[in-house]
């Protein structure tokens, strides 16, 4: 059996005695279900798993059972929701756009609004929904109105889990009603809780609602640690008879961050007893530093959260990863036969203190300046399942190059300043200048003054082309620019040249 990493035998009366704190916090809600749902008492011992991590340094301070099969219940709508948060982002839709209850949303067991088929509701009220009364006939609606179906929409709630290096996740359905095939952990429950604050500051801010007033009625939250723990901001519960009593949580406090995730407990009393506990005492851990670790984003959307490289894919994009420091390489980018290529971006990484150009100079060899076009577009959205990358490489359109070779001119060479912010990188360097243009067009100005440059590495030998901007000269400038991207929809971290 595993050791359990973070909380030895001793808090165990602590544990009791939080238990007695919060009994009174326990939503009566959270333990309705249908007939043969009942938590607590009568011998009742769902299988247990927790984990917390600190979200700026990636160390795991707490762990029991992390790997272990799980089902999340209703932990499932905040992928439901992580999807619905994209086709917002995308323009795809507008939090008034109006969702169409079908007849099998409209008969979804409860938790659930009672909305009737032929009824709408929007998509800010699907939100909040889904967030307090953690309403399953408003997840199935949102997963039909974006996928067709909510089989198709489980399917690209799996893609989008890989993606993100949730390597043991499968979805069956957008809501998380009982379904053996509805599996995850806690580890991948940790990536997700960091992966949507990343992915959508603007919207997350939707998990701290504690009640809504939908159409006469008002509707409190589920999550009975908010306001009552201090630093929890959000983010979800879940219960069903197979799963226990579920909770995932993300708390700050003092410029530090952690997320955590409880499966399994006896009852919900016992649950929140056990996740007020695991902040308590990790929180003050965490380290209160500026953010180490990079933002998790996907890697691609793809069936598998691996691929063996047995000759070289056209198509893949890598997470902005500070780890690819380790290895800037320029004399080799021919991947091992039957290697797999490690895409799994929740590893734990540490931003460079230093330069580690191995060129010697100022600026490194492998680094290639531009001038940015705002016609070069990062690819779009194709396809119900999402944004994909093109599989022709840049460049395959234009007409045939004349006989003679000619020798295009050197790139200019860009001054790299002591700070710049990385936004990825890719597989091809046509796809990172897209992506610095697109970047720079969509930046309103903040970008003005800054170099975009590419970098080819190598990572796992596989040849990469990291998307770039320098001209910070301190962390602070770094750090905005940044933030300024992701409110566009970008994902990027600062780091040392």
């Amino acid at each position: 059996m595993r050791g359990v990493r973070g909380t030895s035998g001793r808090a165990v009366p602590a544990l009791i005695a939080a238990a007695a704190v919060l009994a009174a916090m326990t939503n009566p809600a959270d333990a309705r279900r249908r007939g043969h749902h009942h938590g607590g008492g009568g011998g009742y011992n769902p299988p247990f798993a927790a984990m917390v991590v600190d979200v700026k340094s990636g160390r795991i301070l707490h762990a029991v059972n992390e790997d272990a099969l799980r089902h999340p219940a209703s932990i499932t709508k905040v992928m439901t929701l992580y999807l619905l948060f994209e086709q917002l982002e995308r323009g795809k839709m507008s939090l008034d756009s109006p969702l169409e209850i079908s007849a099998n949303a409209a008969r979804q067991a409860p938790s659930k609004l009672g909305l009737r088929p032929g009824s709408t509701i929007t998509v800010e009220e699907a939100i909040k929904a889904l967030v307090t009364k953690s309403a399953n006939d408003v997840a199935c609606a949102i997963g039909e109105n974006i996928a067709g179906s909510e089989g198709a929409f489980a399917e690209m709630m799996t893609r989008k889990a890989h993606a993100l290096g949730m390597s043991r996740t499968h979805y069956a359905n957008a809501s998380g009603l009982p379904d053996s095939d509805q599996i995850t952990t806690a580890r991948d429950l940790t990536i997700l809780a960091r992966a949507i604050q990343d992915r959508f500051p603007r919207y997350y801010r939707f998990f701290q609602t504690r009640s809504f007033a939908f159409r006469g009625r008002v509707i409190g939250n589920h999550n009975n640690l908010l306001g009552r723990v201090e630093g929890v901001d959000g983010i979800k519960t879940g219960y069903t008879r197979d799963s226990g009593f579920n909770l995932m949580t993300s708390a700050r406090l003092n410029d530090r961050h952690i997320v955590a995730v409880v499966l399994g407990g006896k009852s919900g009393a016992s649950r929140d007893a056990i996740m007020a506990r695991l902040v308590q005492a990790n929180l003050p851990k965490a380290y209160a530093g500026m953010r180490q670790t990079a933002p998790v984003v996907e890697v691609a959307e793809r069936p598998r959260p691996a691929v063996v490289a047995e000759k070289p894919v056209a198509t893949r994009t890598m997470v902005a990863s500070a780890e690819d420091d380790e290895a800037v390489d320029t004399t080799s980018s021919t991947s091992r036969a039957g290697q797999p290529l490690d895409l799994n971006p929740a590893r734990q990484t540490a931003t460079p203190s230093g330069g580690r150009w191995r060129s010697g100079a100022g600026v490194p060899a492998n680094a290639q300046a531009y001038a940015a076009t705002p016609e070069a577009a990062f690819p779009g959205p194709g396809g119900k399942f999402g944004s994909r990358l093109p599989s022709a490489e840049p460049g395959e359109a234009r007409a045939p190059a004349p006989p003679a070779r000619s020798e295009a001119p050197a790139p200019k060479a860009v001054s790299v300043t002591p700070w710049v912010i990385q936004l990825g990188a890719m597989d091809d360097e046509g796809k990172a200048k897209s992506m610095l243009a697109e970047a720079r067009q969509r930046s309103g100005g903040t970008l003005s003054k800054a170099a975009p440059f590419t970098e080819r590495v190598t990572h796992g030998g596989t040849t990469l082309y990291r998307a770039r901007f320098s001209g910070f000269s301190e962390a602070e400038s770094a750090q905005d620019a940044c933030r300024a991207l992701k409110r566009s929809g970008f994902t990027c971290f600062a780091t040392r040249s």
